[in-house]
């Protein structure tokens, strides 16, 4: 029923803009005017698709991640070897002491960094005492962060285990990383409105830093099969959702095409009607078209070169009585008018569709009622 009403749907889509004045839909531009908007089209197609709810939320260090130096006996620093925003390796020297131990002269000590890591924090510094209680240095190890995330509560039932997320750091540009949920954050300091939700991201080479603002899209289902274009090419207020389709047979010529929307997520929307697998959706560029009026060449133009013989302003072709009344022949001296062979195809084709609904629906009801 859903399938034979969105195809049902759709031919009277396909009708309506067929039976339309062309120049009420069609923008066609020349290529300069392609180049400056910077068009881009992408063909609409089926494929899984991903329900997203996109959220907000920051890197943080690991718990296992964190390592101080302290020294056993009391003294005073002689020679600070790394200092904070150091990169260390386990084993490697840090700091130098000079104990408080009588000696001449006194004993020195080597303290060596506990882990490979960071050095987030110094108090290492030339000459400042030094005491067992007391801590010197702070690392952390980066080799692994948590991108926590700030889910509201109406949608924490989602963090469950196999829940995944695709990750984006702006701060590093549009790749995107995907996690799955590791537990939920016990930080006292947690939102009201809000549970953190941990993901653990790997990081090799260290850009990844804590602090740093992260966006997660956390994929609350998926479907097969599904037509969908990307996010960028829908336009209009959600009454009247359209988006630009390259022409068929017009060279820098775009069209204006309604469509029913579905679910939208993260970055791509789905198709219910009004597409078909294939059409060159424009994404790029989408925005302006809404603005560029009838374009910067008449359609006439455009169909008169492409064709071969003239037609009106509003795209039909001219019959012979309307090539004669406008002085010229233009070597065409067949007609034309009347409706076209697509819309009539079109009309017949939903007309059947139209029987196929009805009589699914009778079945339907008999099967209830029996």
């Amino acid at each position: 029923m859903k399938f034979l009403s969105s195809i049902f749907y759709s031919c009277f889509v396909v009708v309506a803009i067929a039976q339309a004045p062309r120049n009420e839909t069609t923008v066609p531009l020349d290529a300069a005017r392609v180049q400056n908007l910077g068009i881009e089209t992408v063909a609409a197609e089926e494929t899984t698709f991903e329900s997203t709810i996109p959220v907000l939320g920051e890197i943080e260090h690991t718990c296992e991640s964190h390592s101080i130096l302290s020294s056993r006996i009391a003294g005073k620093i002689i020679e600070a070897v790394v200092h904070k925003g150091d990169f260390v390796k386990k084993g490697d020297v840090m700091l130098r002491i000079e104990s408080r131990q009588p000696g001449d002269p006194p004993p020195v000590i080597e303290l060596k960094s506990p882990a490979d890591g960071l050095v987030i924090r110094s108090d290492g510094h030339l000459g400042a005492p030094v005491e067992p209680d007391k801590e010197l240095m702070e690392i952390l190890d980066l080799t692994n962060v948590w991108a926590v995330a700030r889910v509201p509560q109406h949608q924490a039932a989602l963090l469950k285990e196999g829940l995944t997320a695709r990750i984006r750091i702006p701060a590093l540009g549009t790749e995107e990383t995907v996690s799955t949920f590791l537990r939920l954050n016990t930080d006292e300091e947690t939102s009201s409105s809000t549970v953190n939700a941990i993901f653990e991201l790997p990081n090799p080479d260290t850009k990844l830093r804590p602090g740093m603002r992260v966006e997660l899209s956390l994929i609350a289902s998926k479907r097969e099969n599904v037509l969908s274009v990307p996010r960028a090419a829908l336009q209009g207020d959600r009454s009247n959702r359209i988006v630009f389709i390259k022409d068929y047979e017009l060279k820098n010529t775009f069209v204006r095409v309604p469509v029913v929307v579905g679910e939208i997520s993260n970055d791509r929307v789905e198709i219910i009607s009004g597409l078909f697998p294939g059409d060159e959706v424009v994404v790029n560029g989408s925005y302006a078209l809404s603005f560029a009026g009838k374009g910067s060449v008449s359609l006439k133009e455009a169909l008169d070169a492409a064709h071969g013989h003239p037609h009106n302003e509003d795209g039909t072709e001219m019959t012979a009585e309307e090539i004669a009344a406008s002085g010229g022949e233009h070597g065409h001296d067949h007609e034309h008018g009347g409706i076209s062979p697509l819309v009539i195809f079109l009309t017949i084709t939903c007309g059947v569709l139209l029987m196929l609904l009805i009589i699914a629906s009778l079945n339907l009801r008999a099967r209830s009622k029996a």
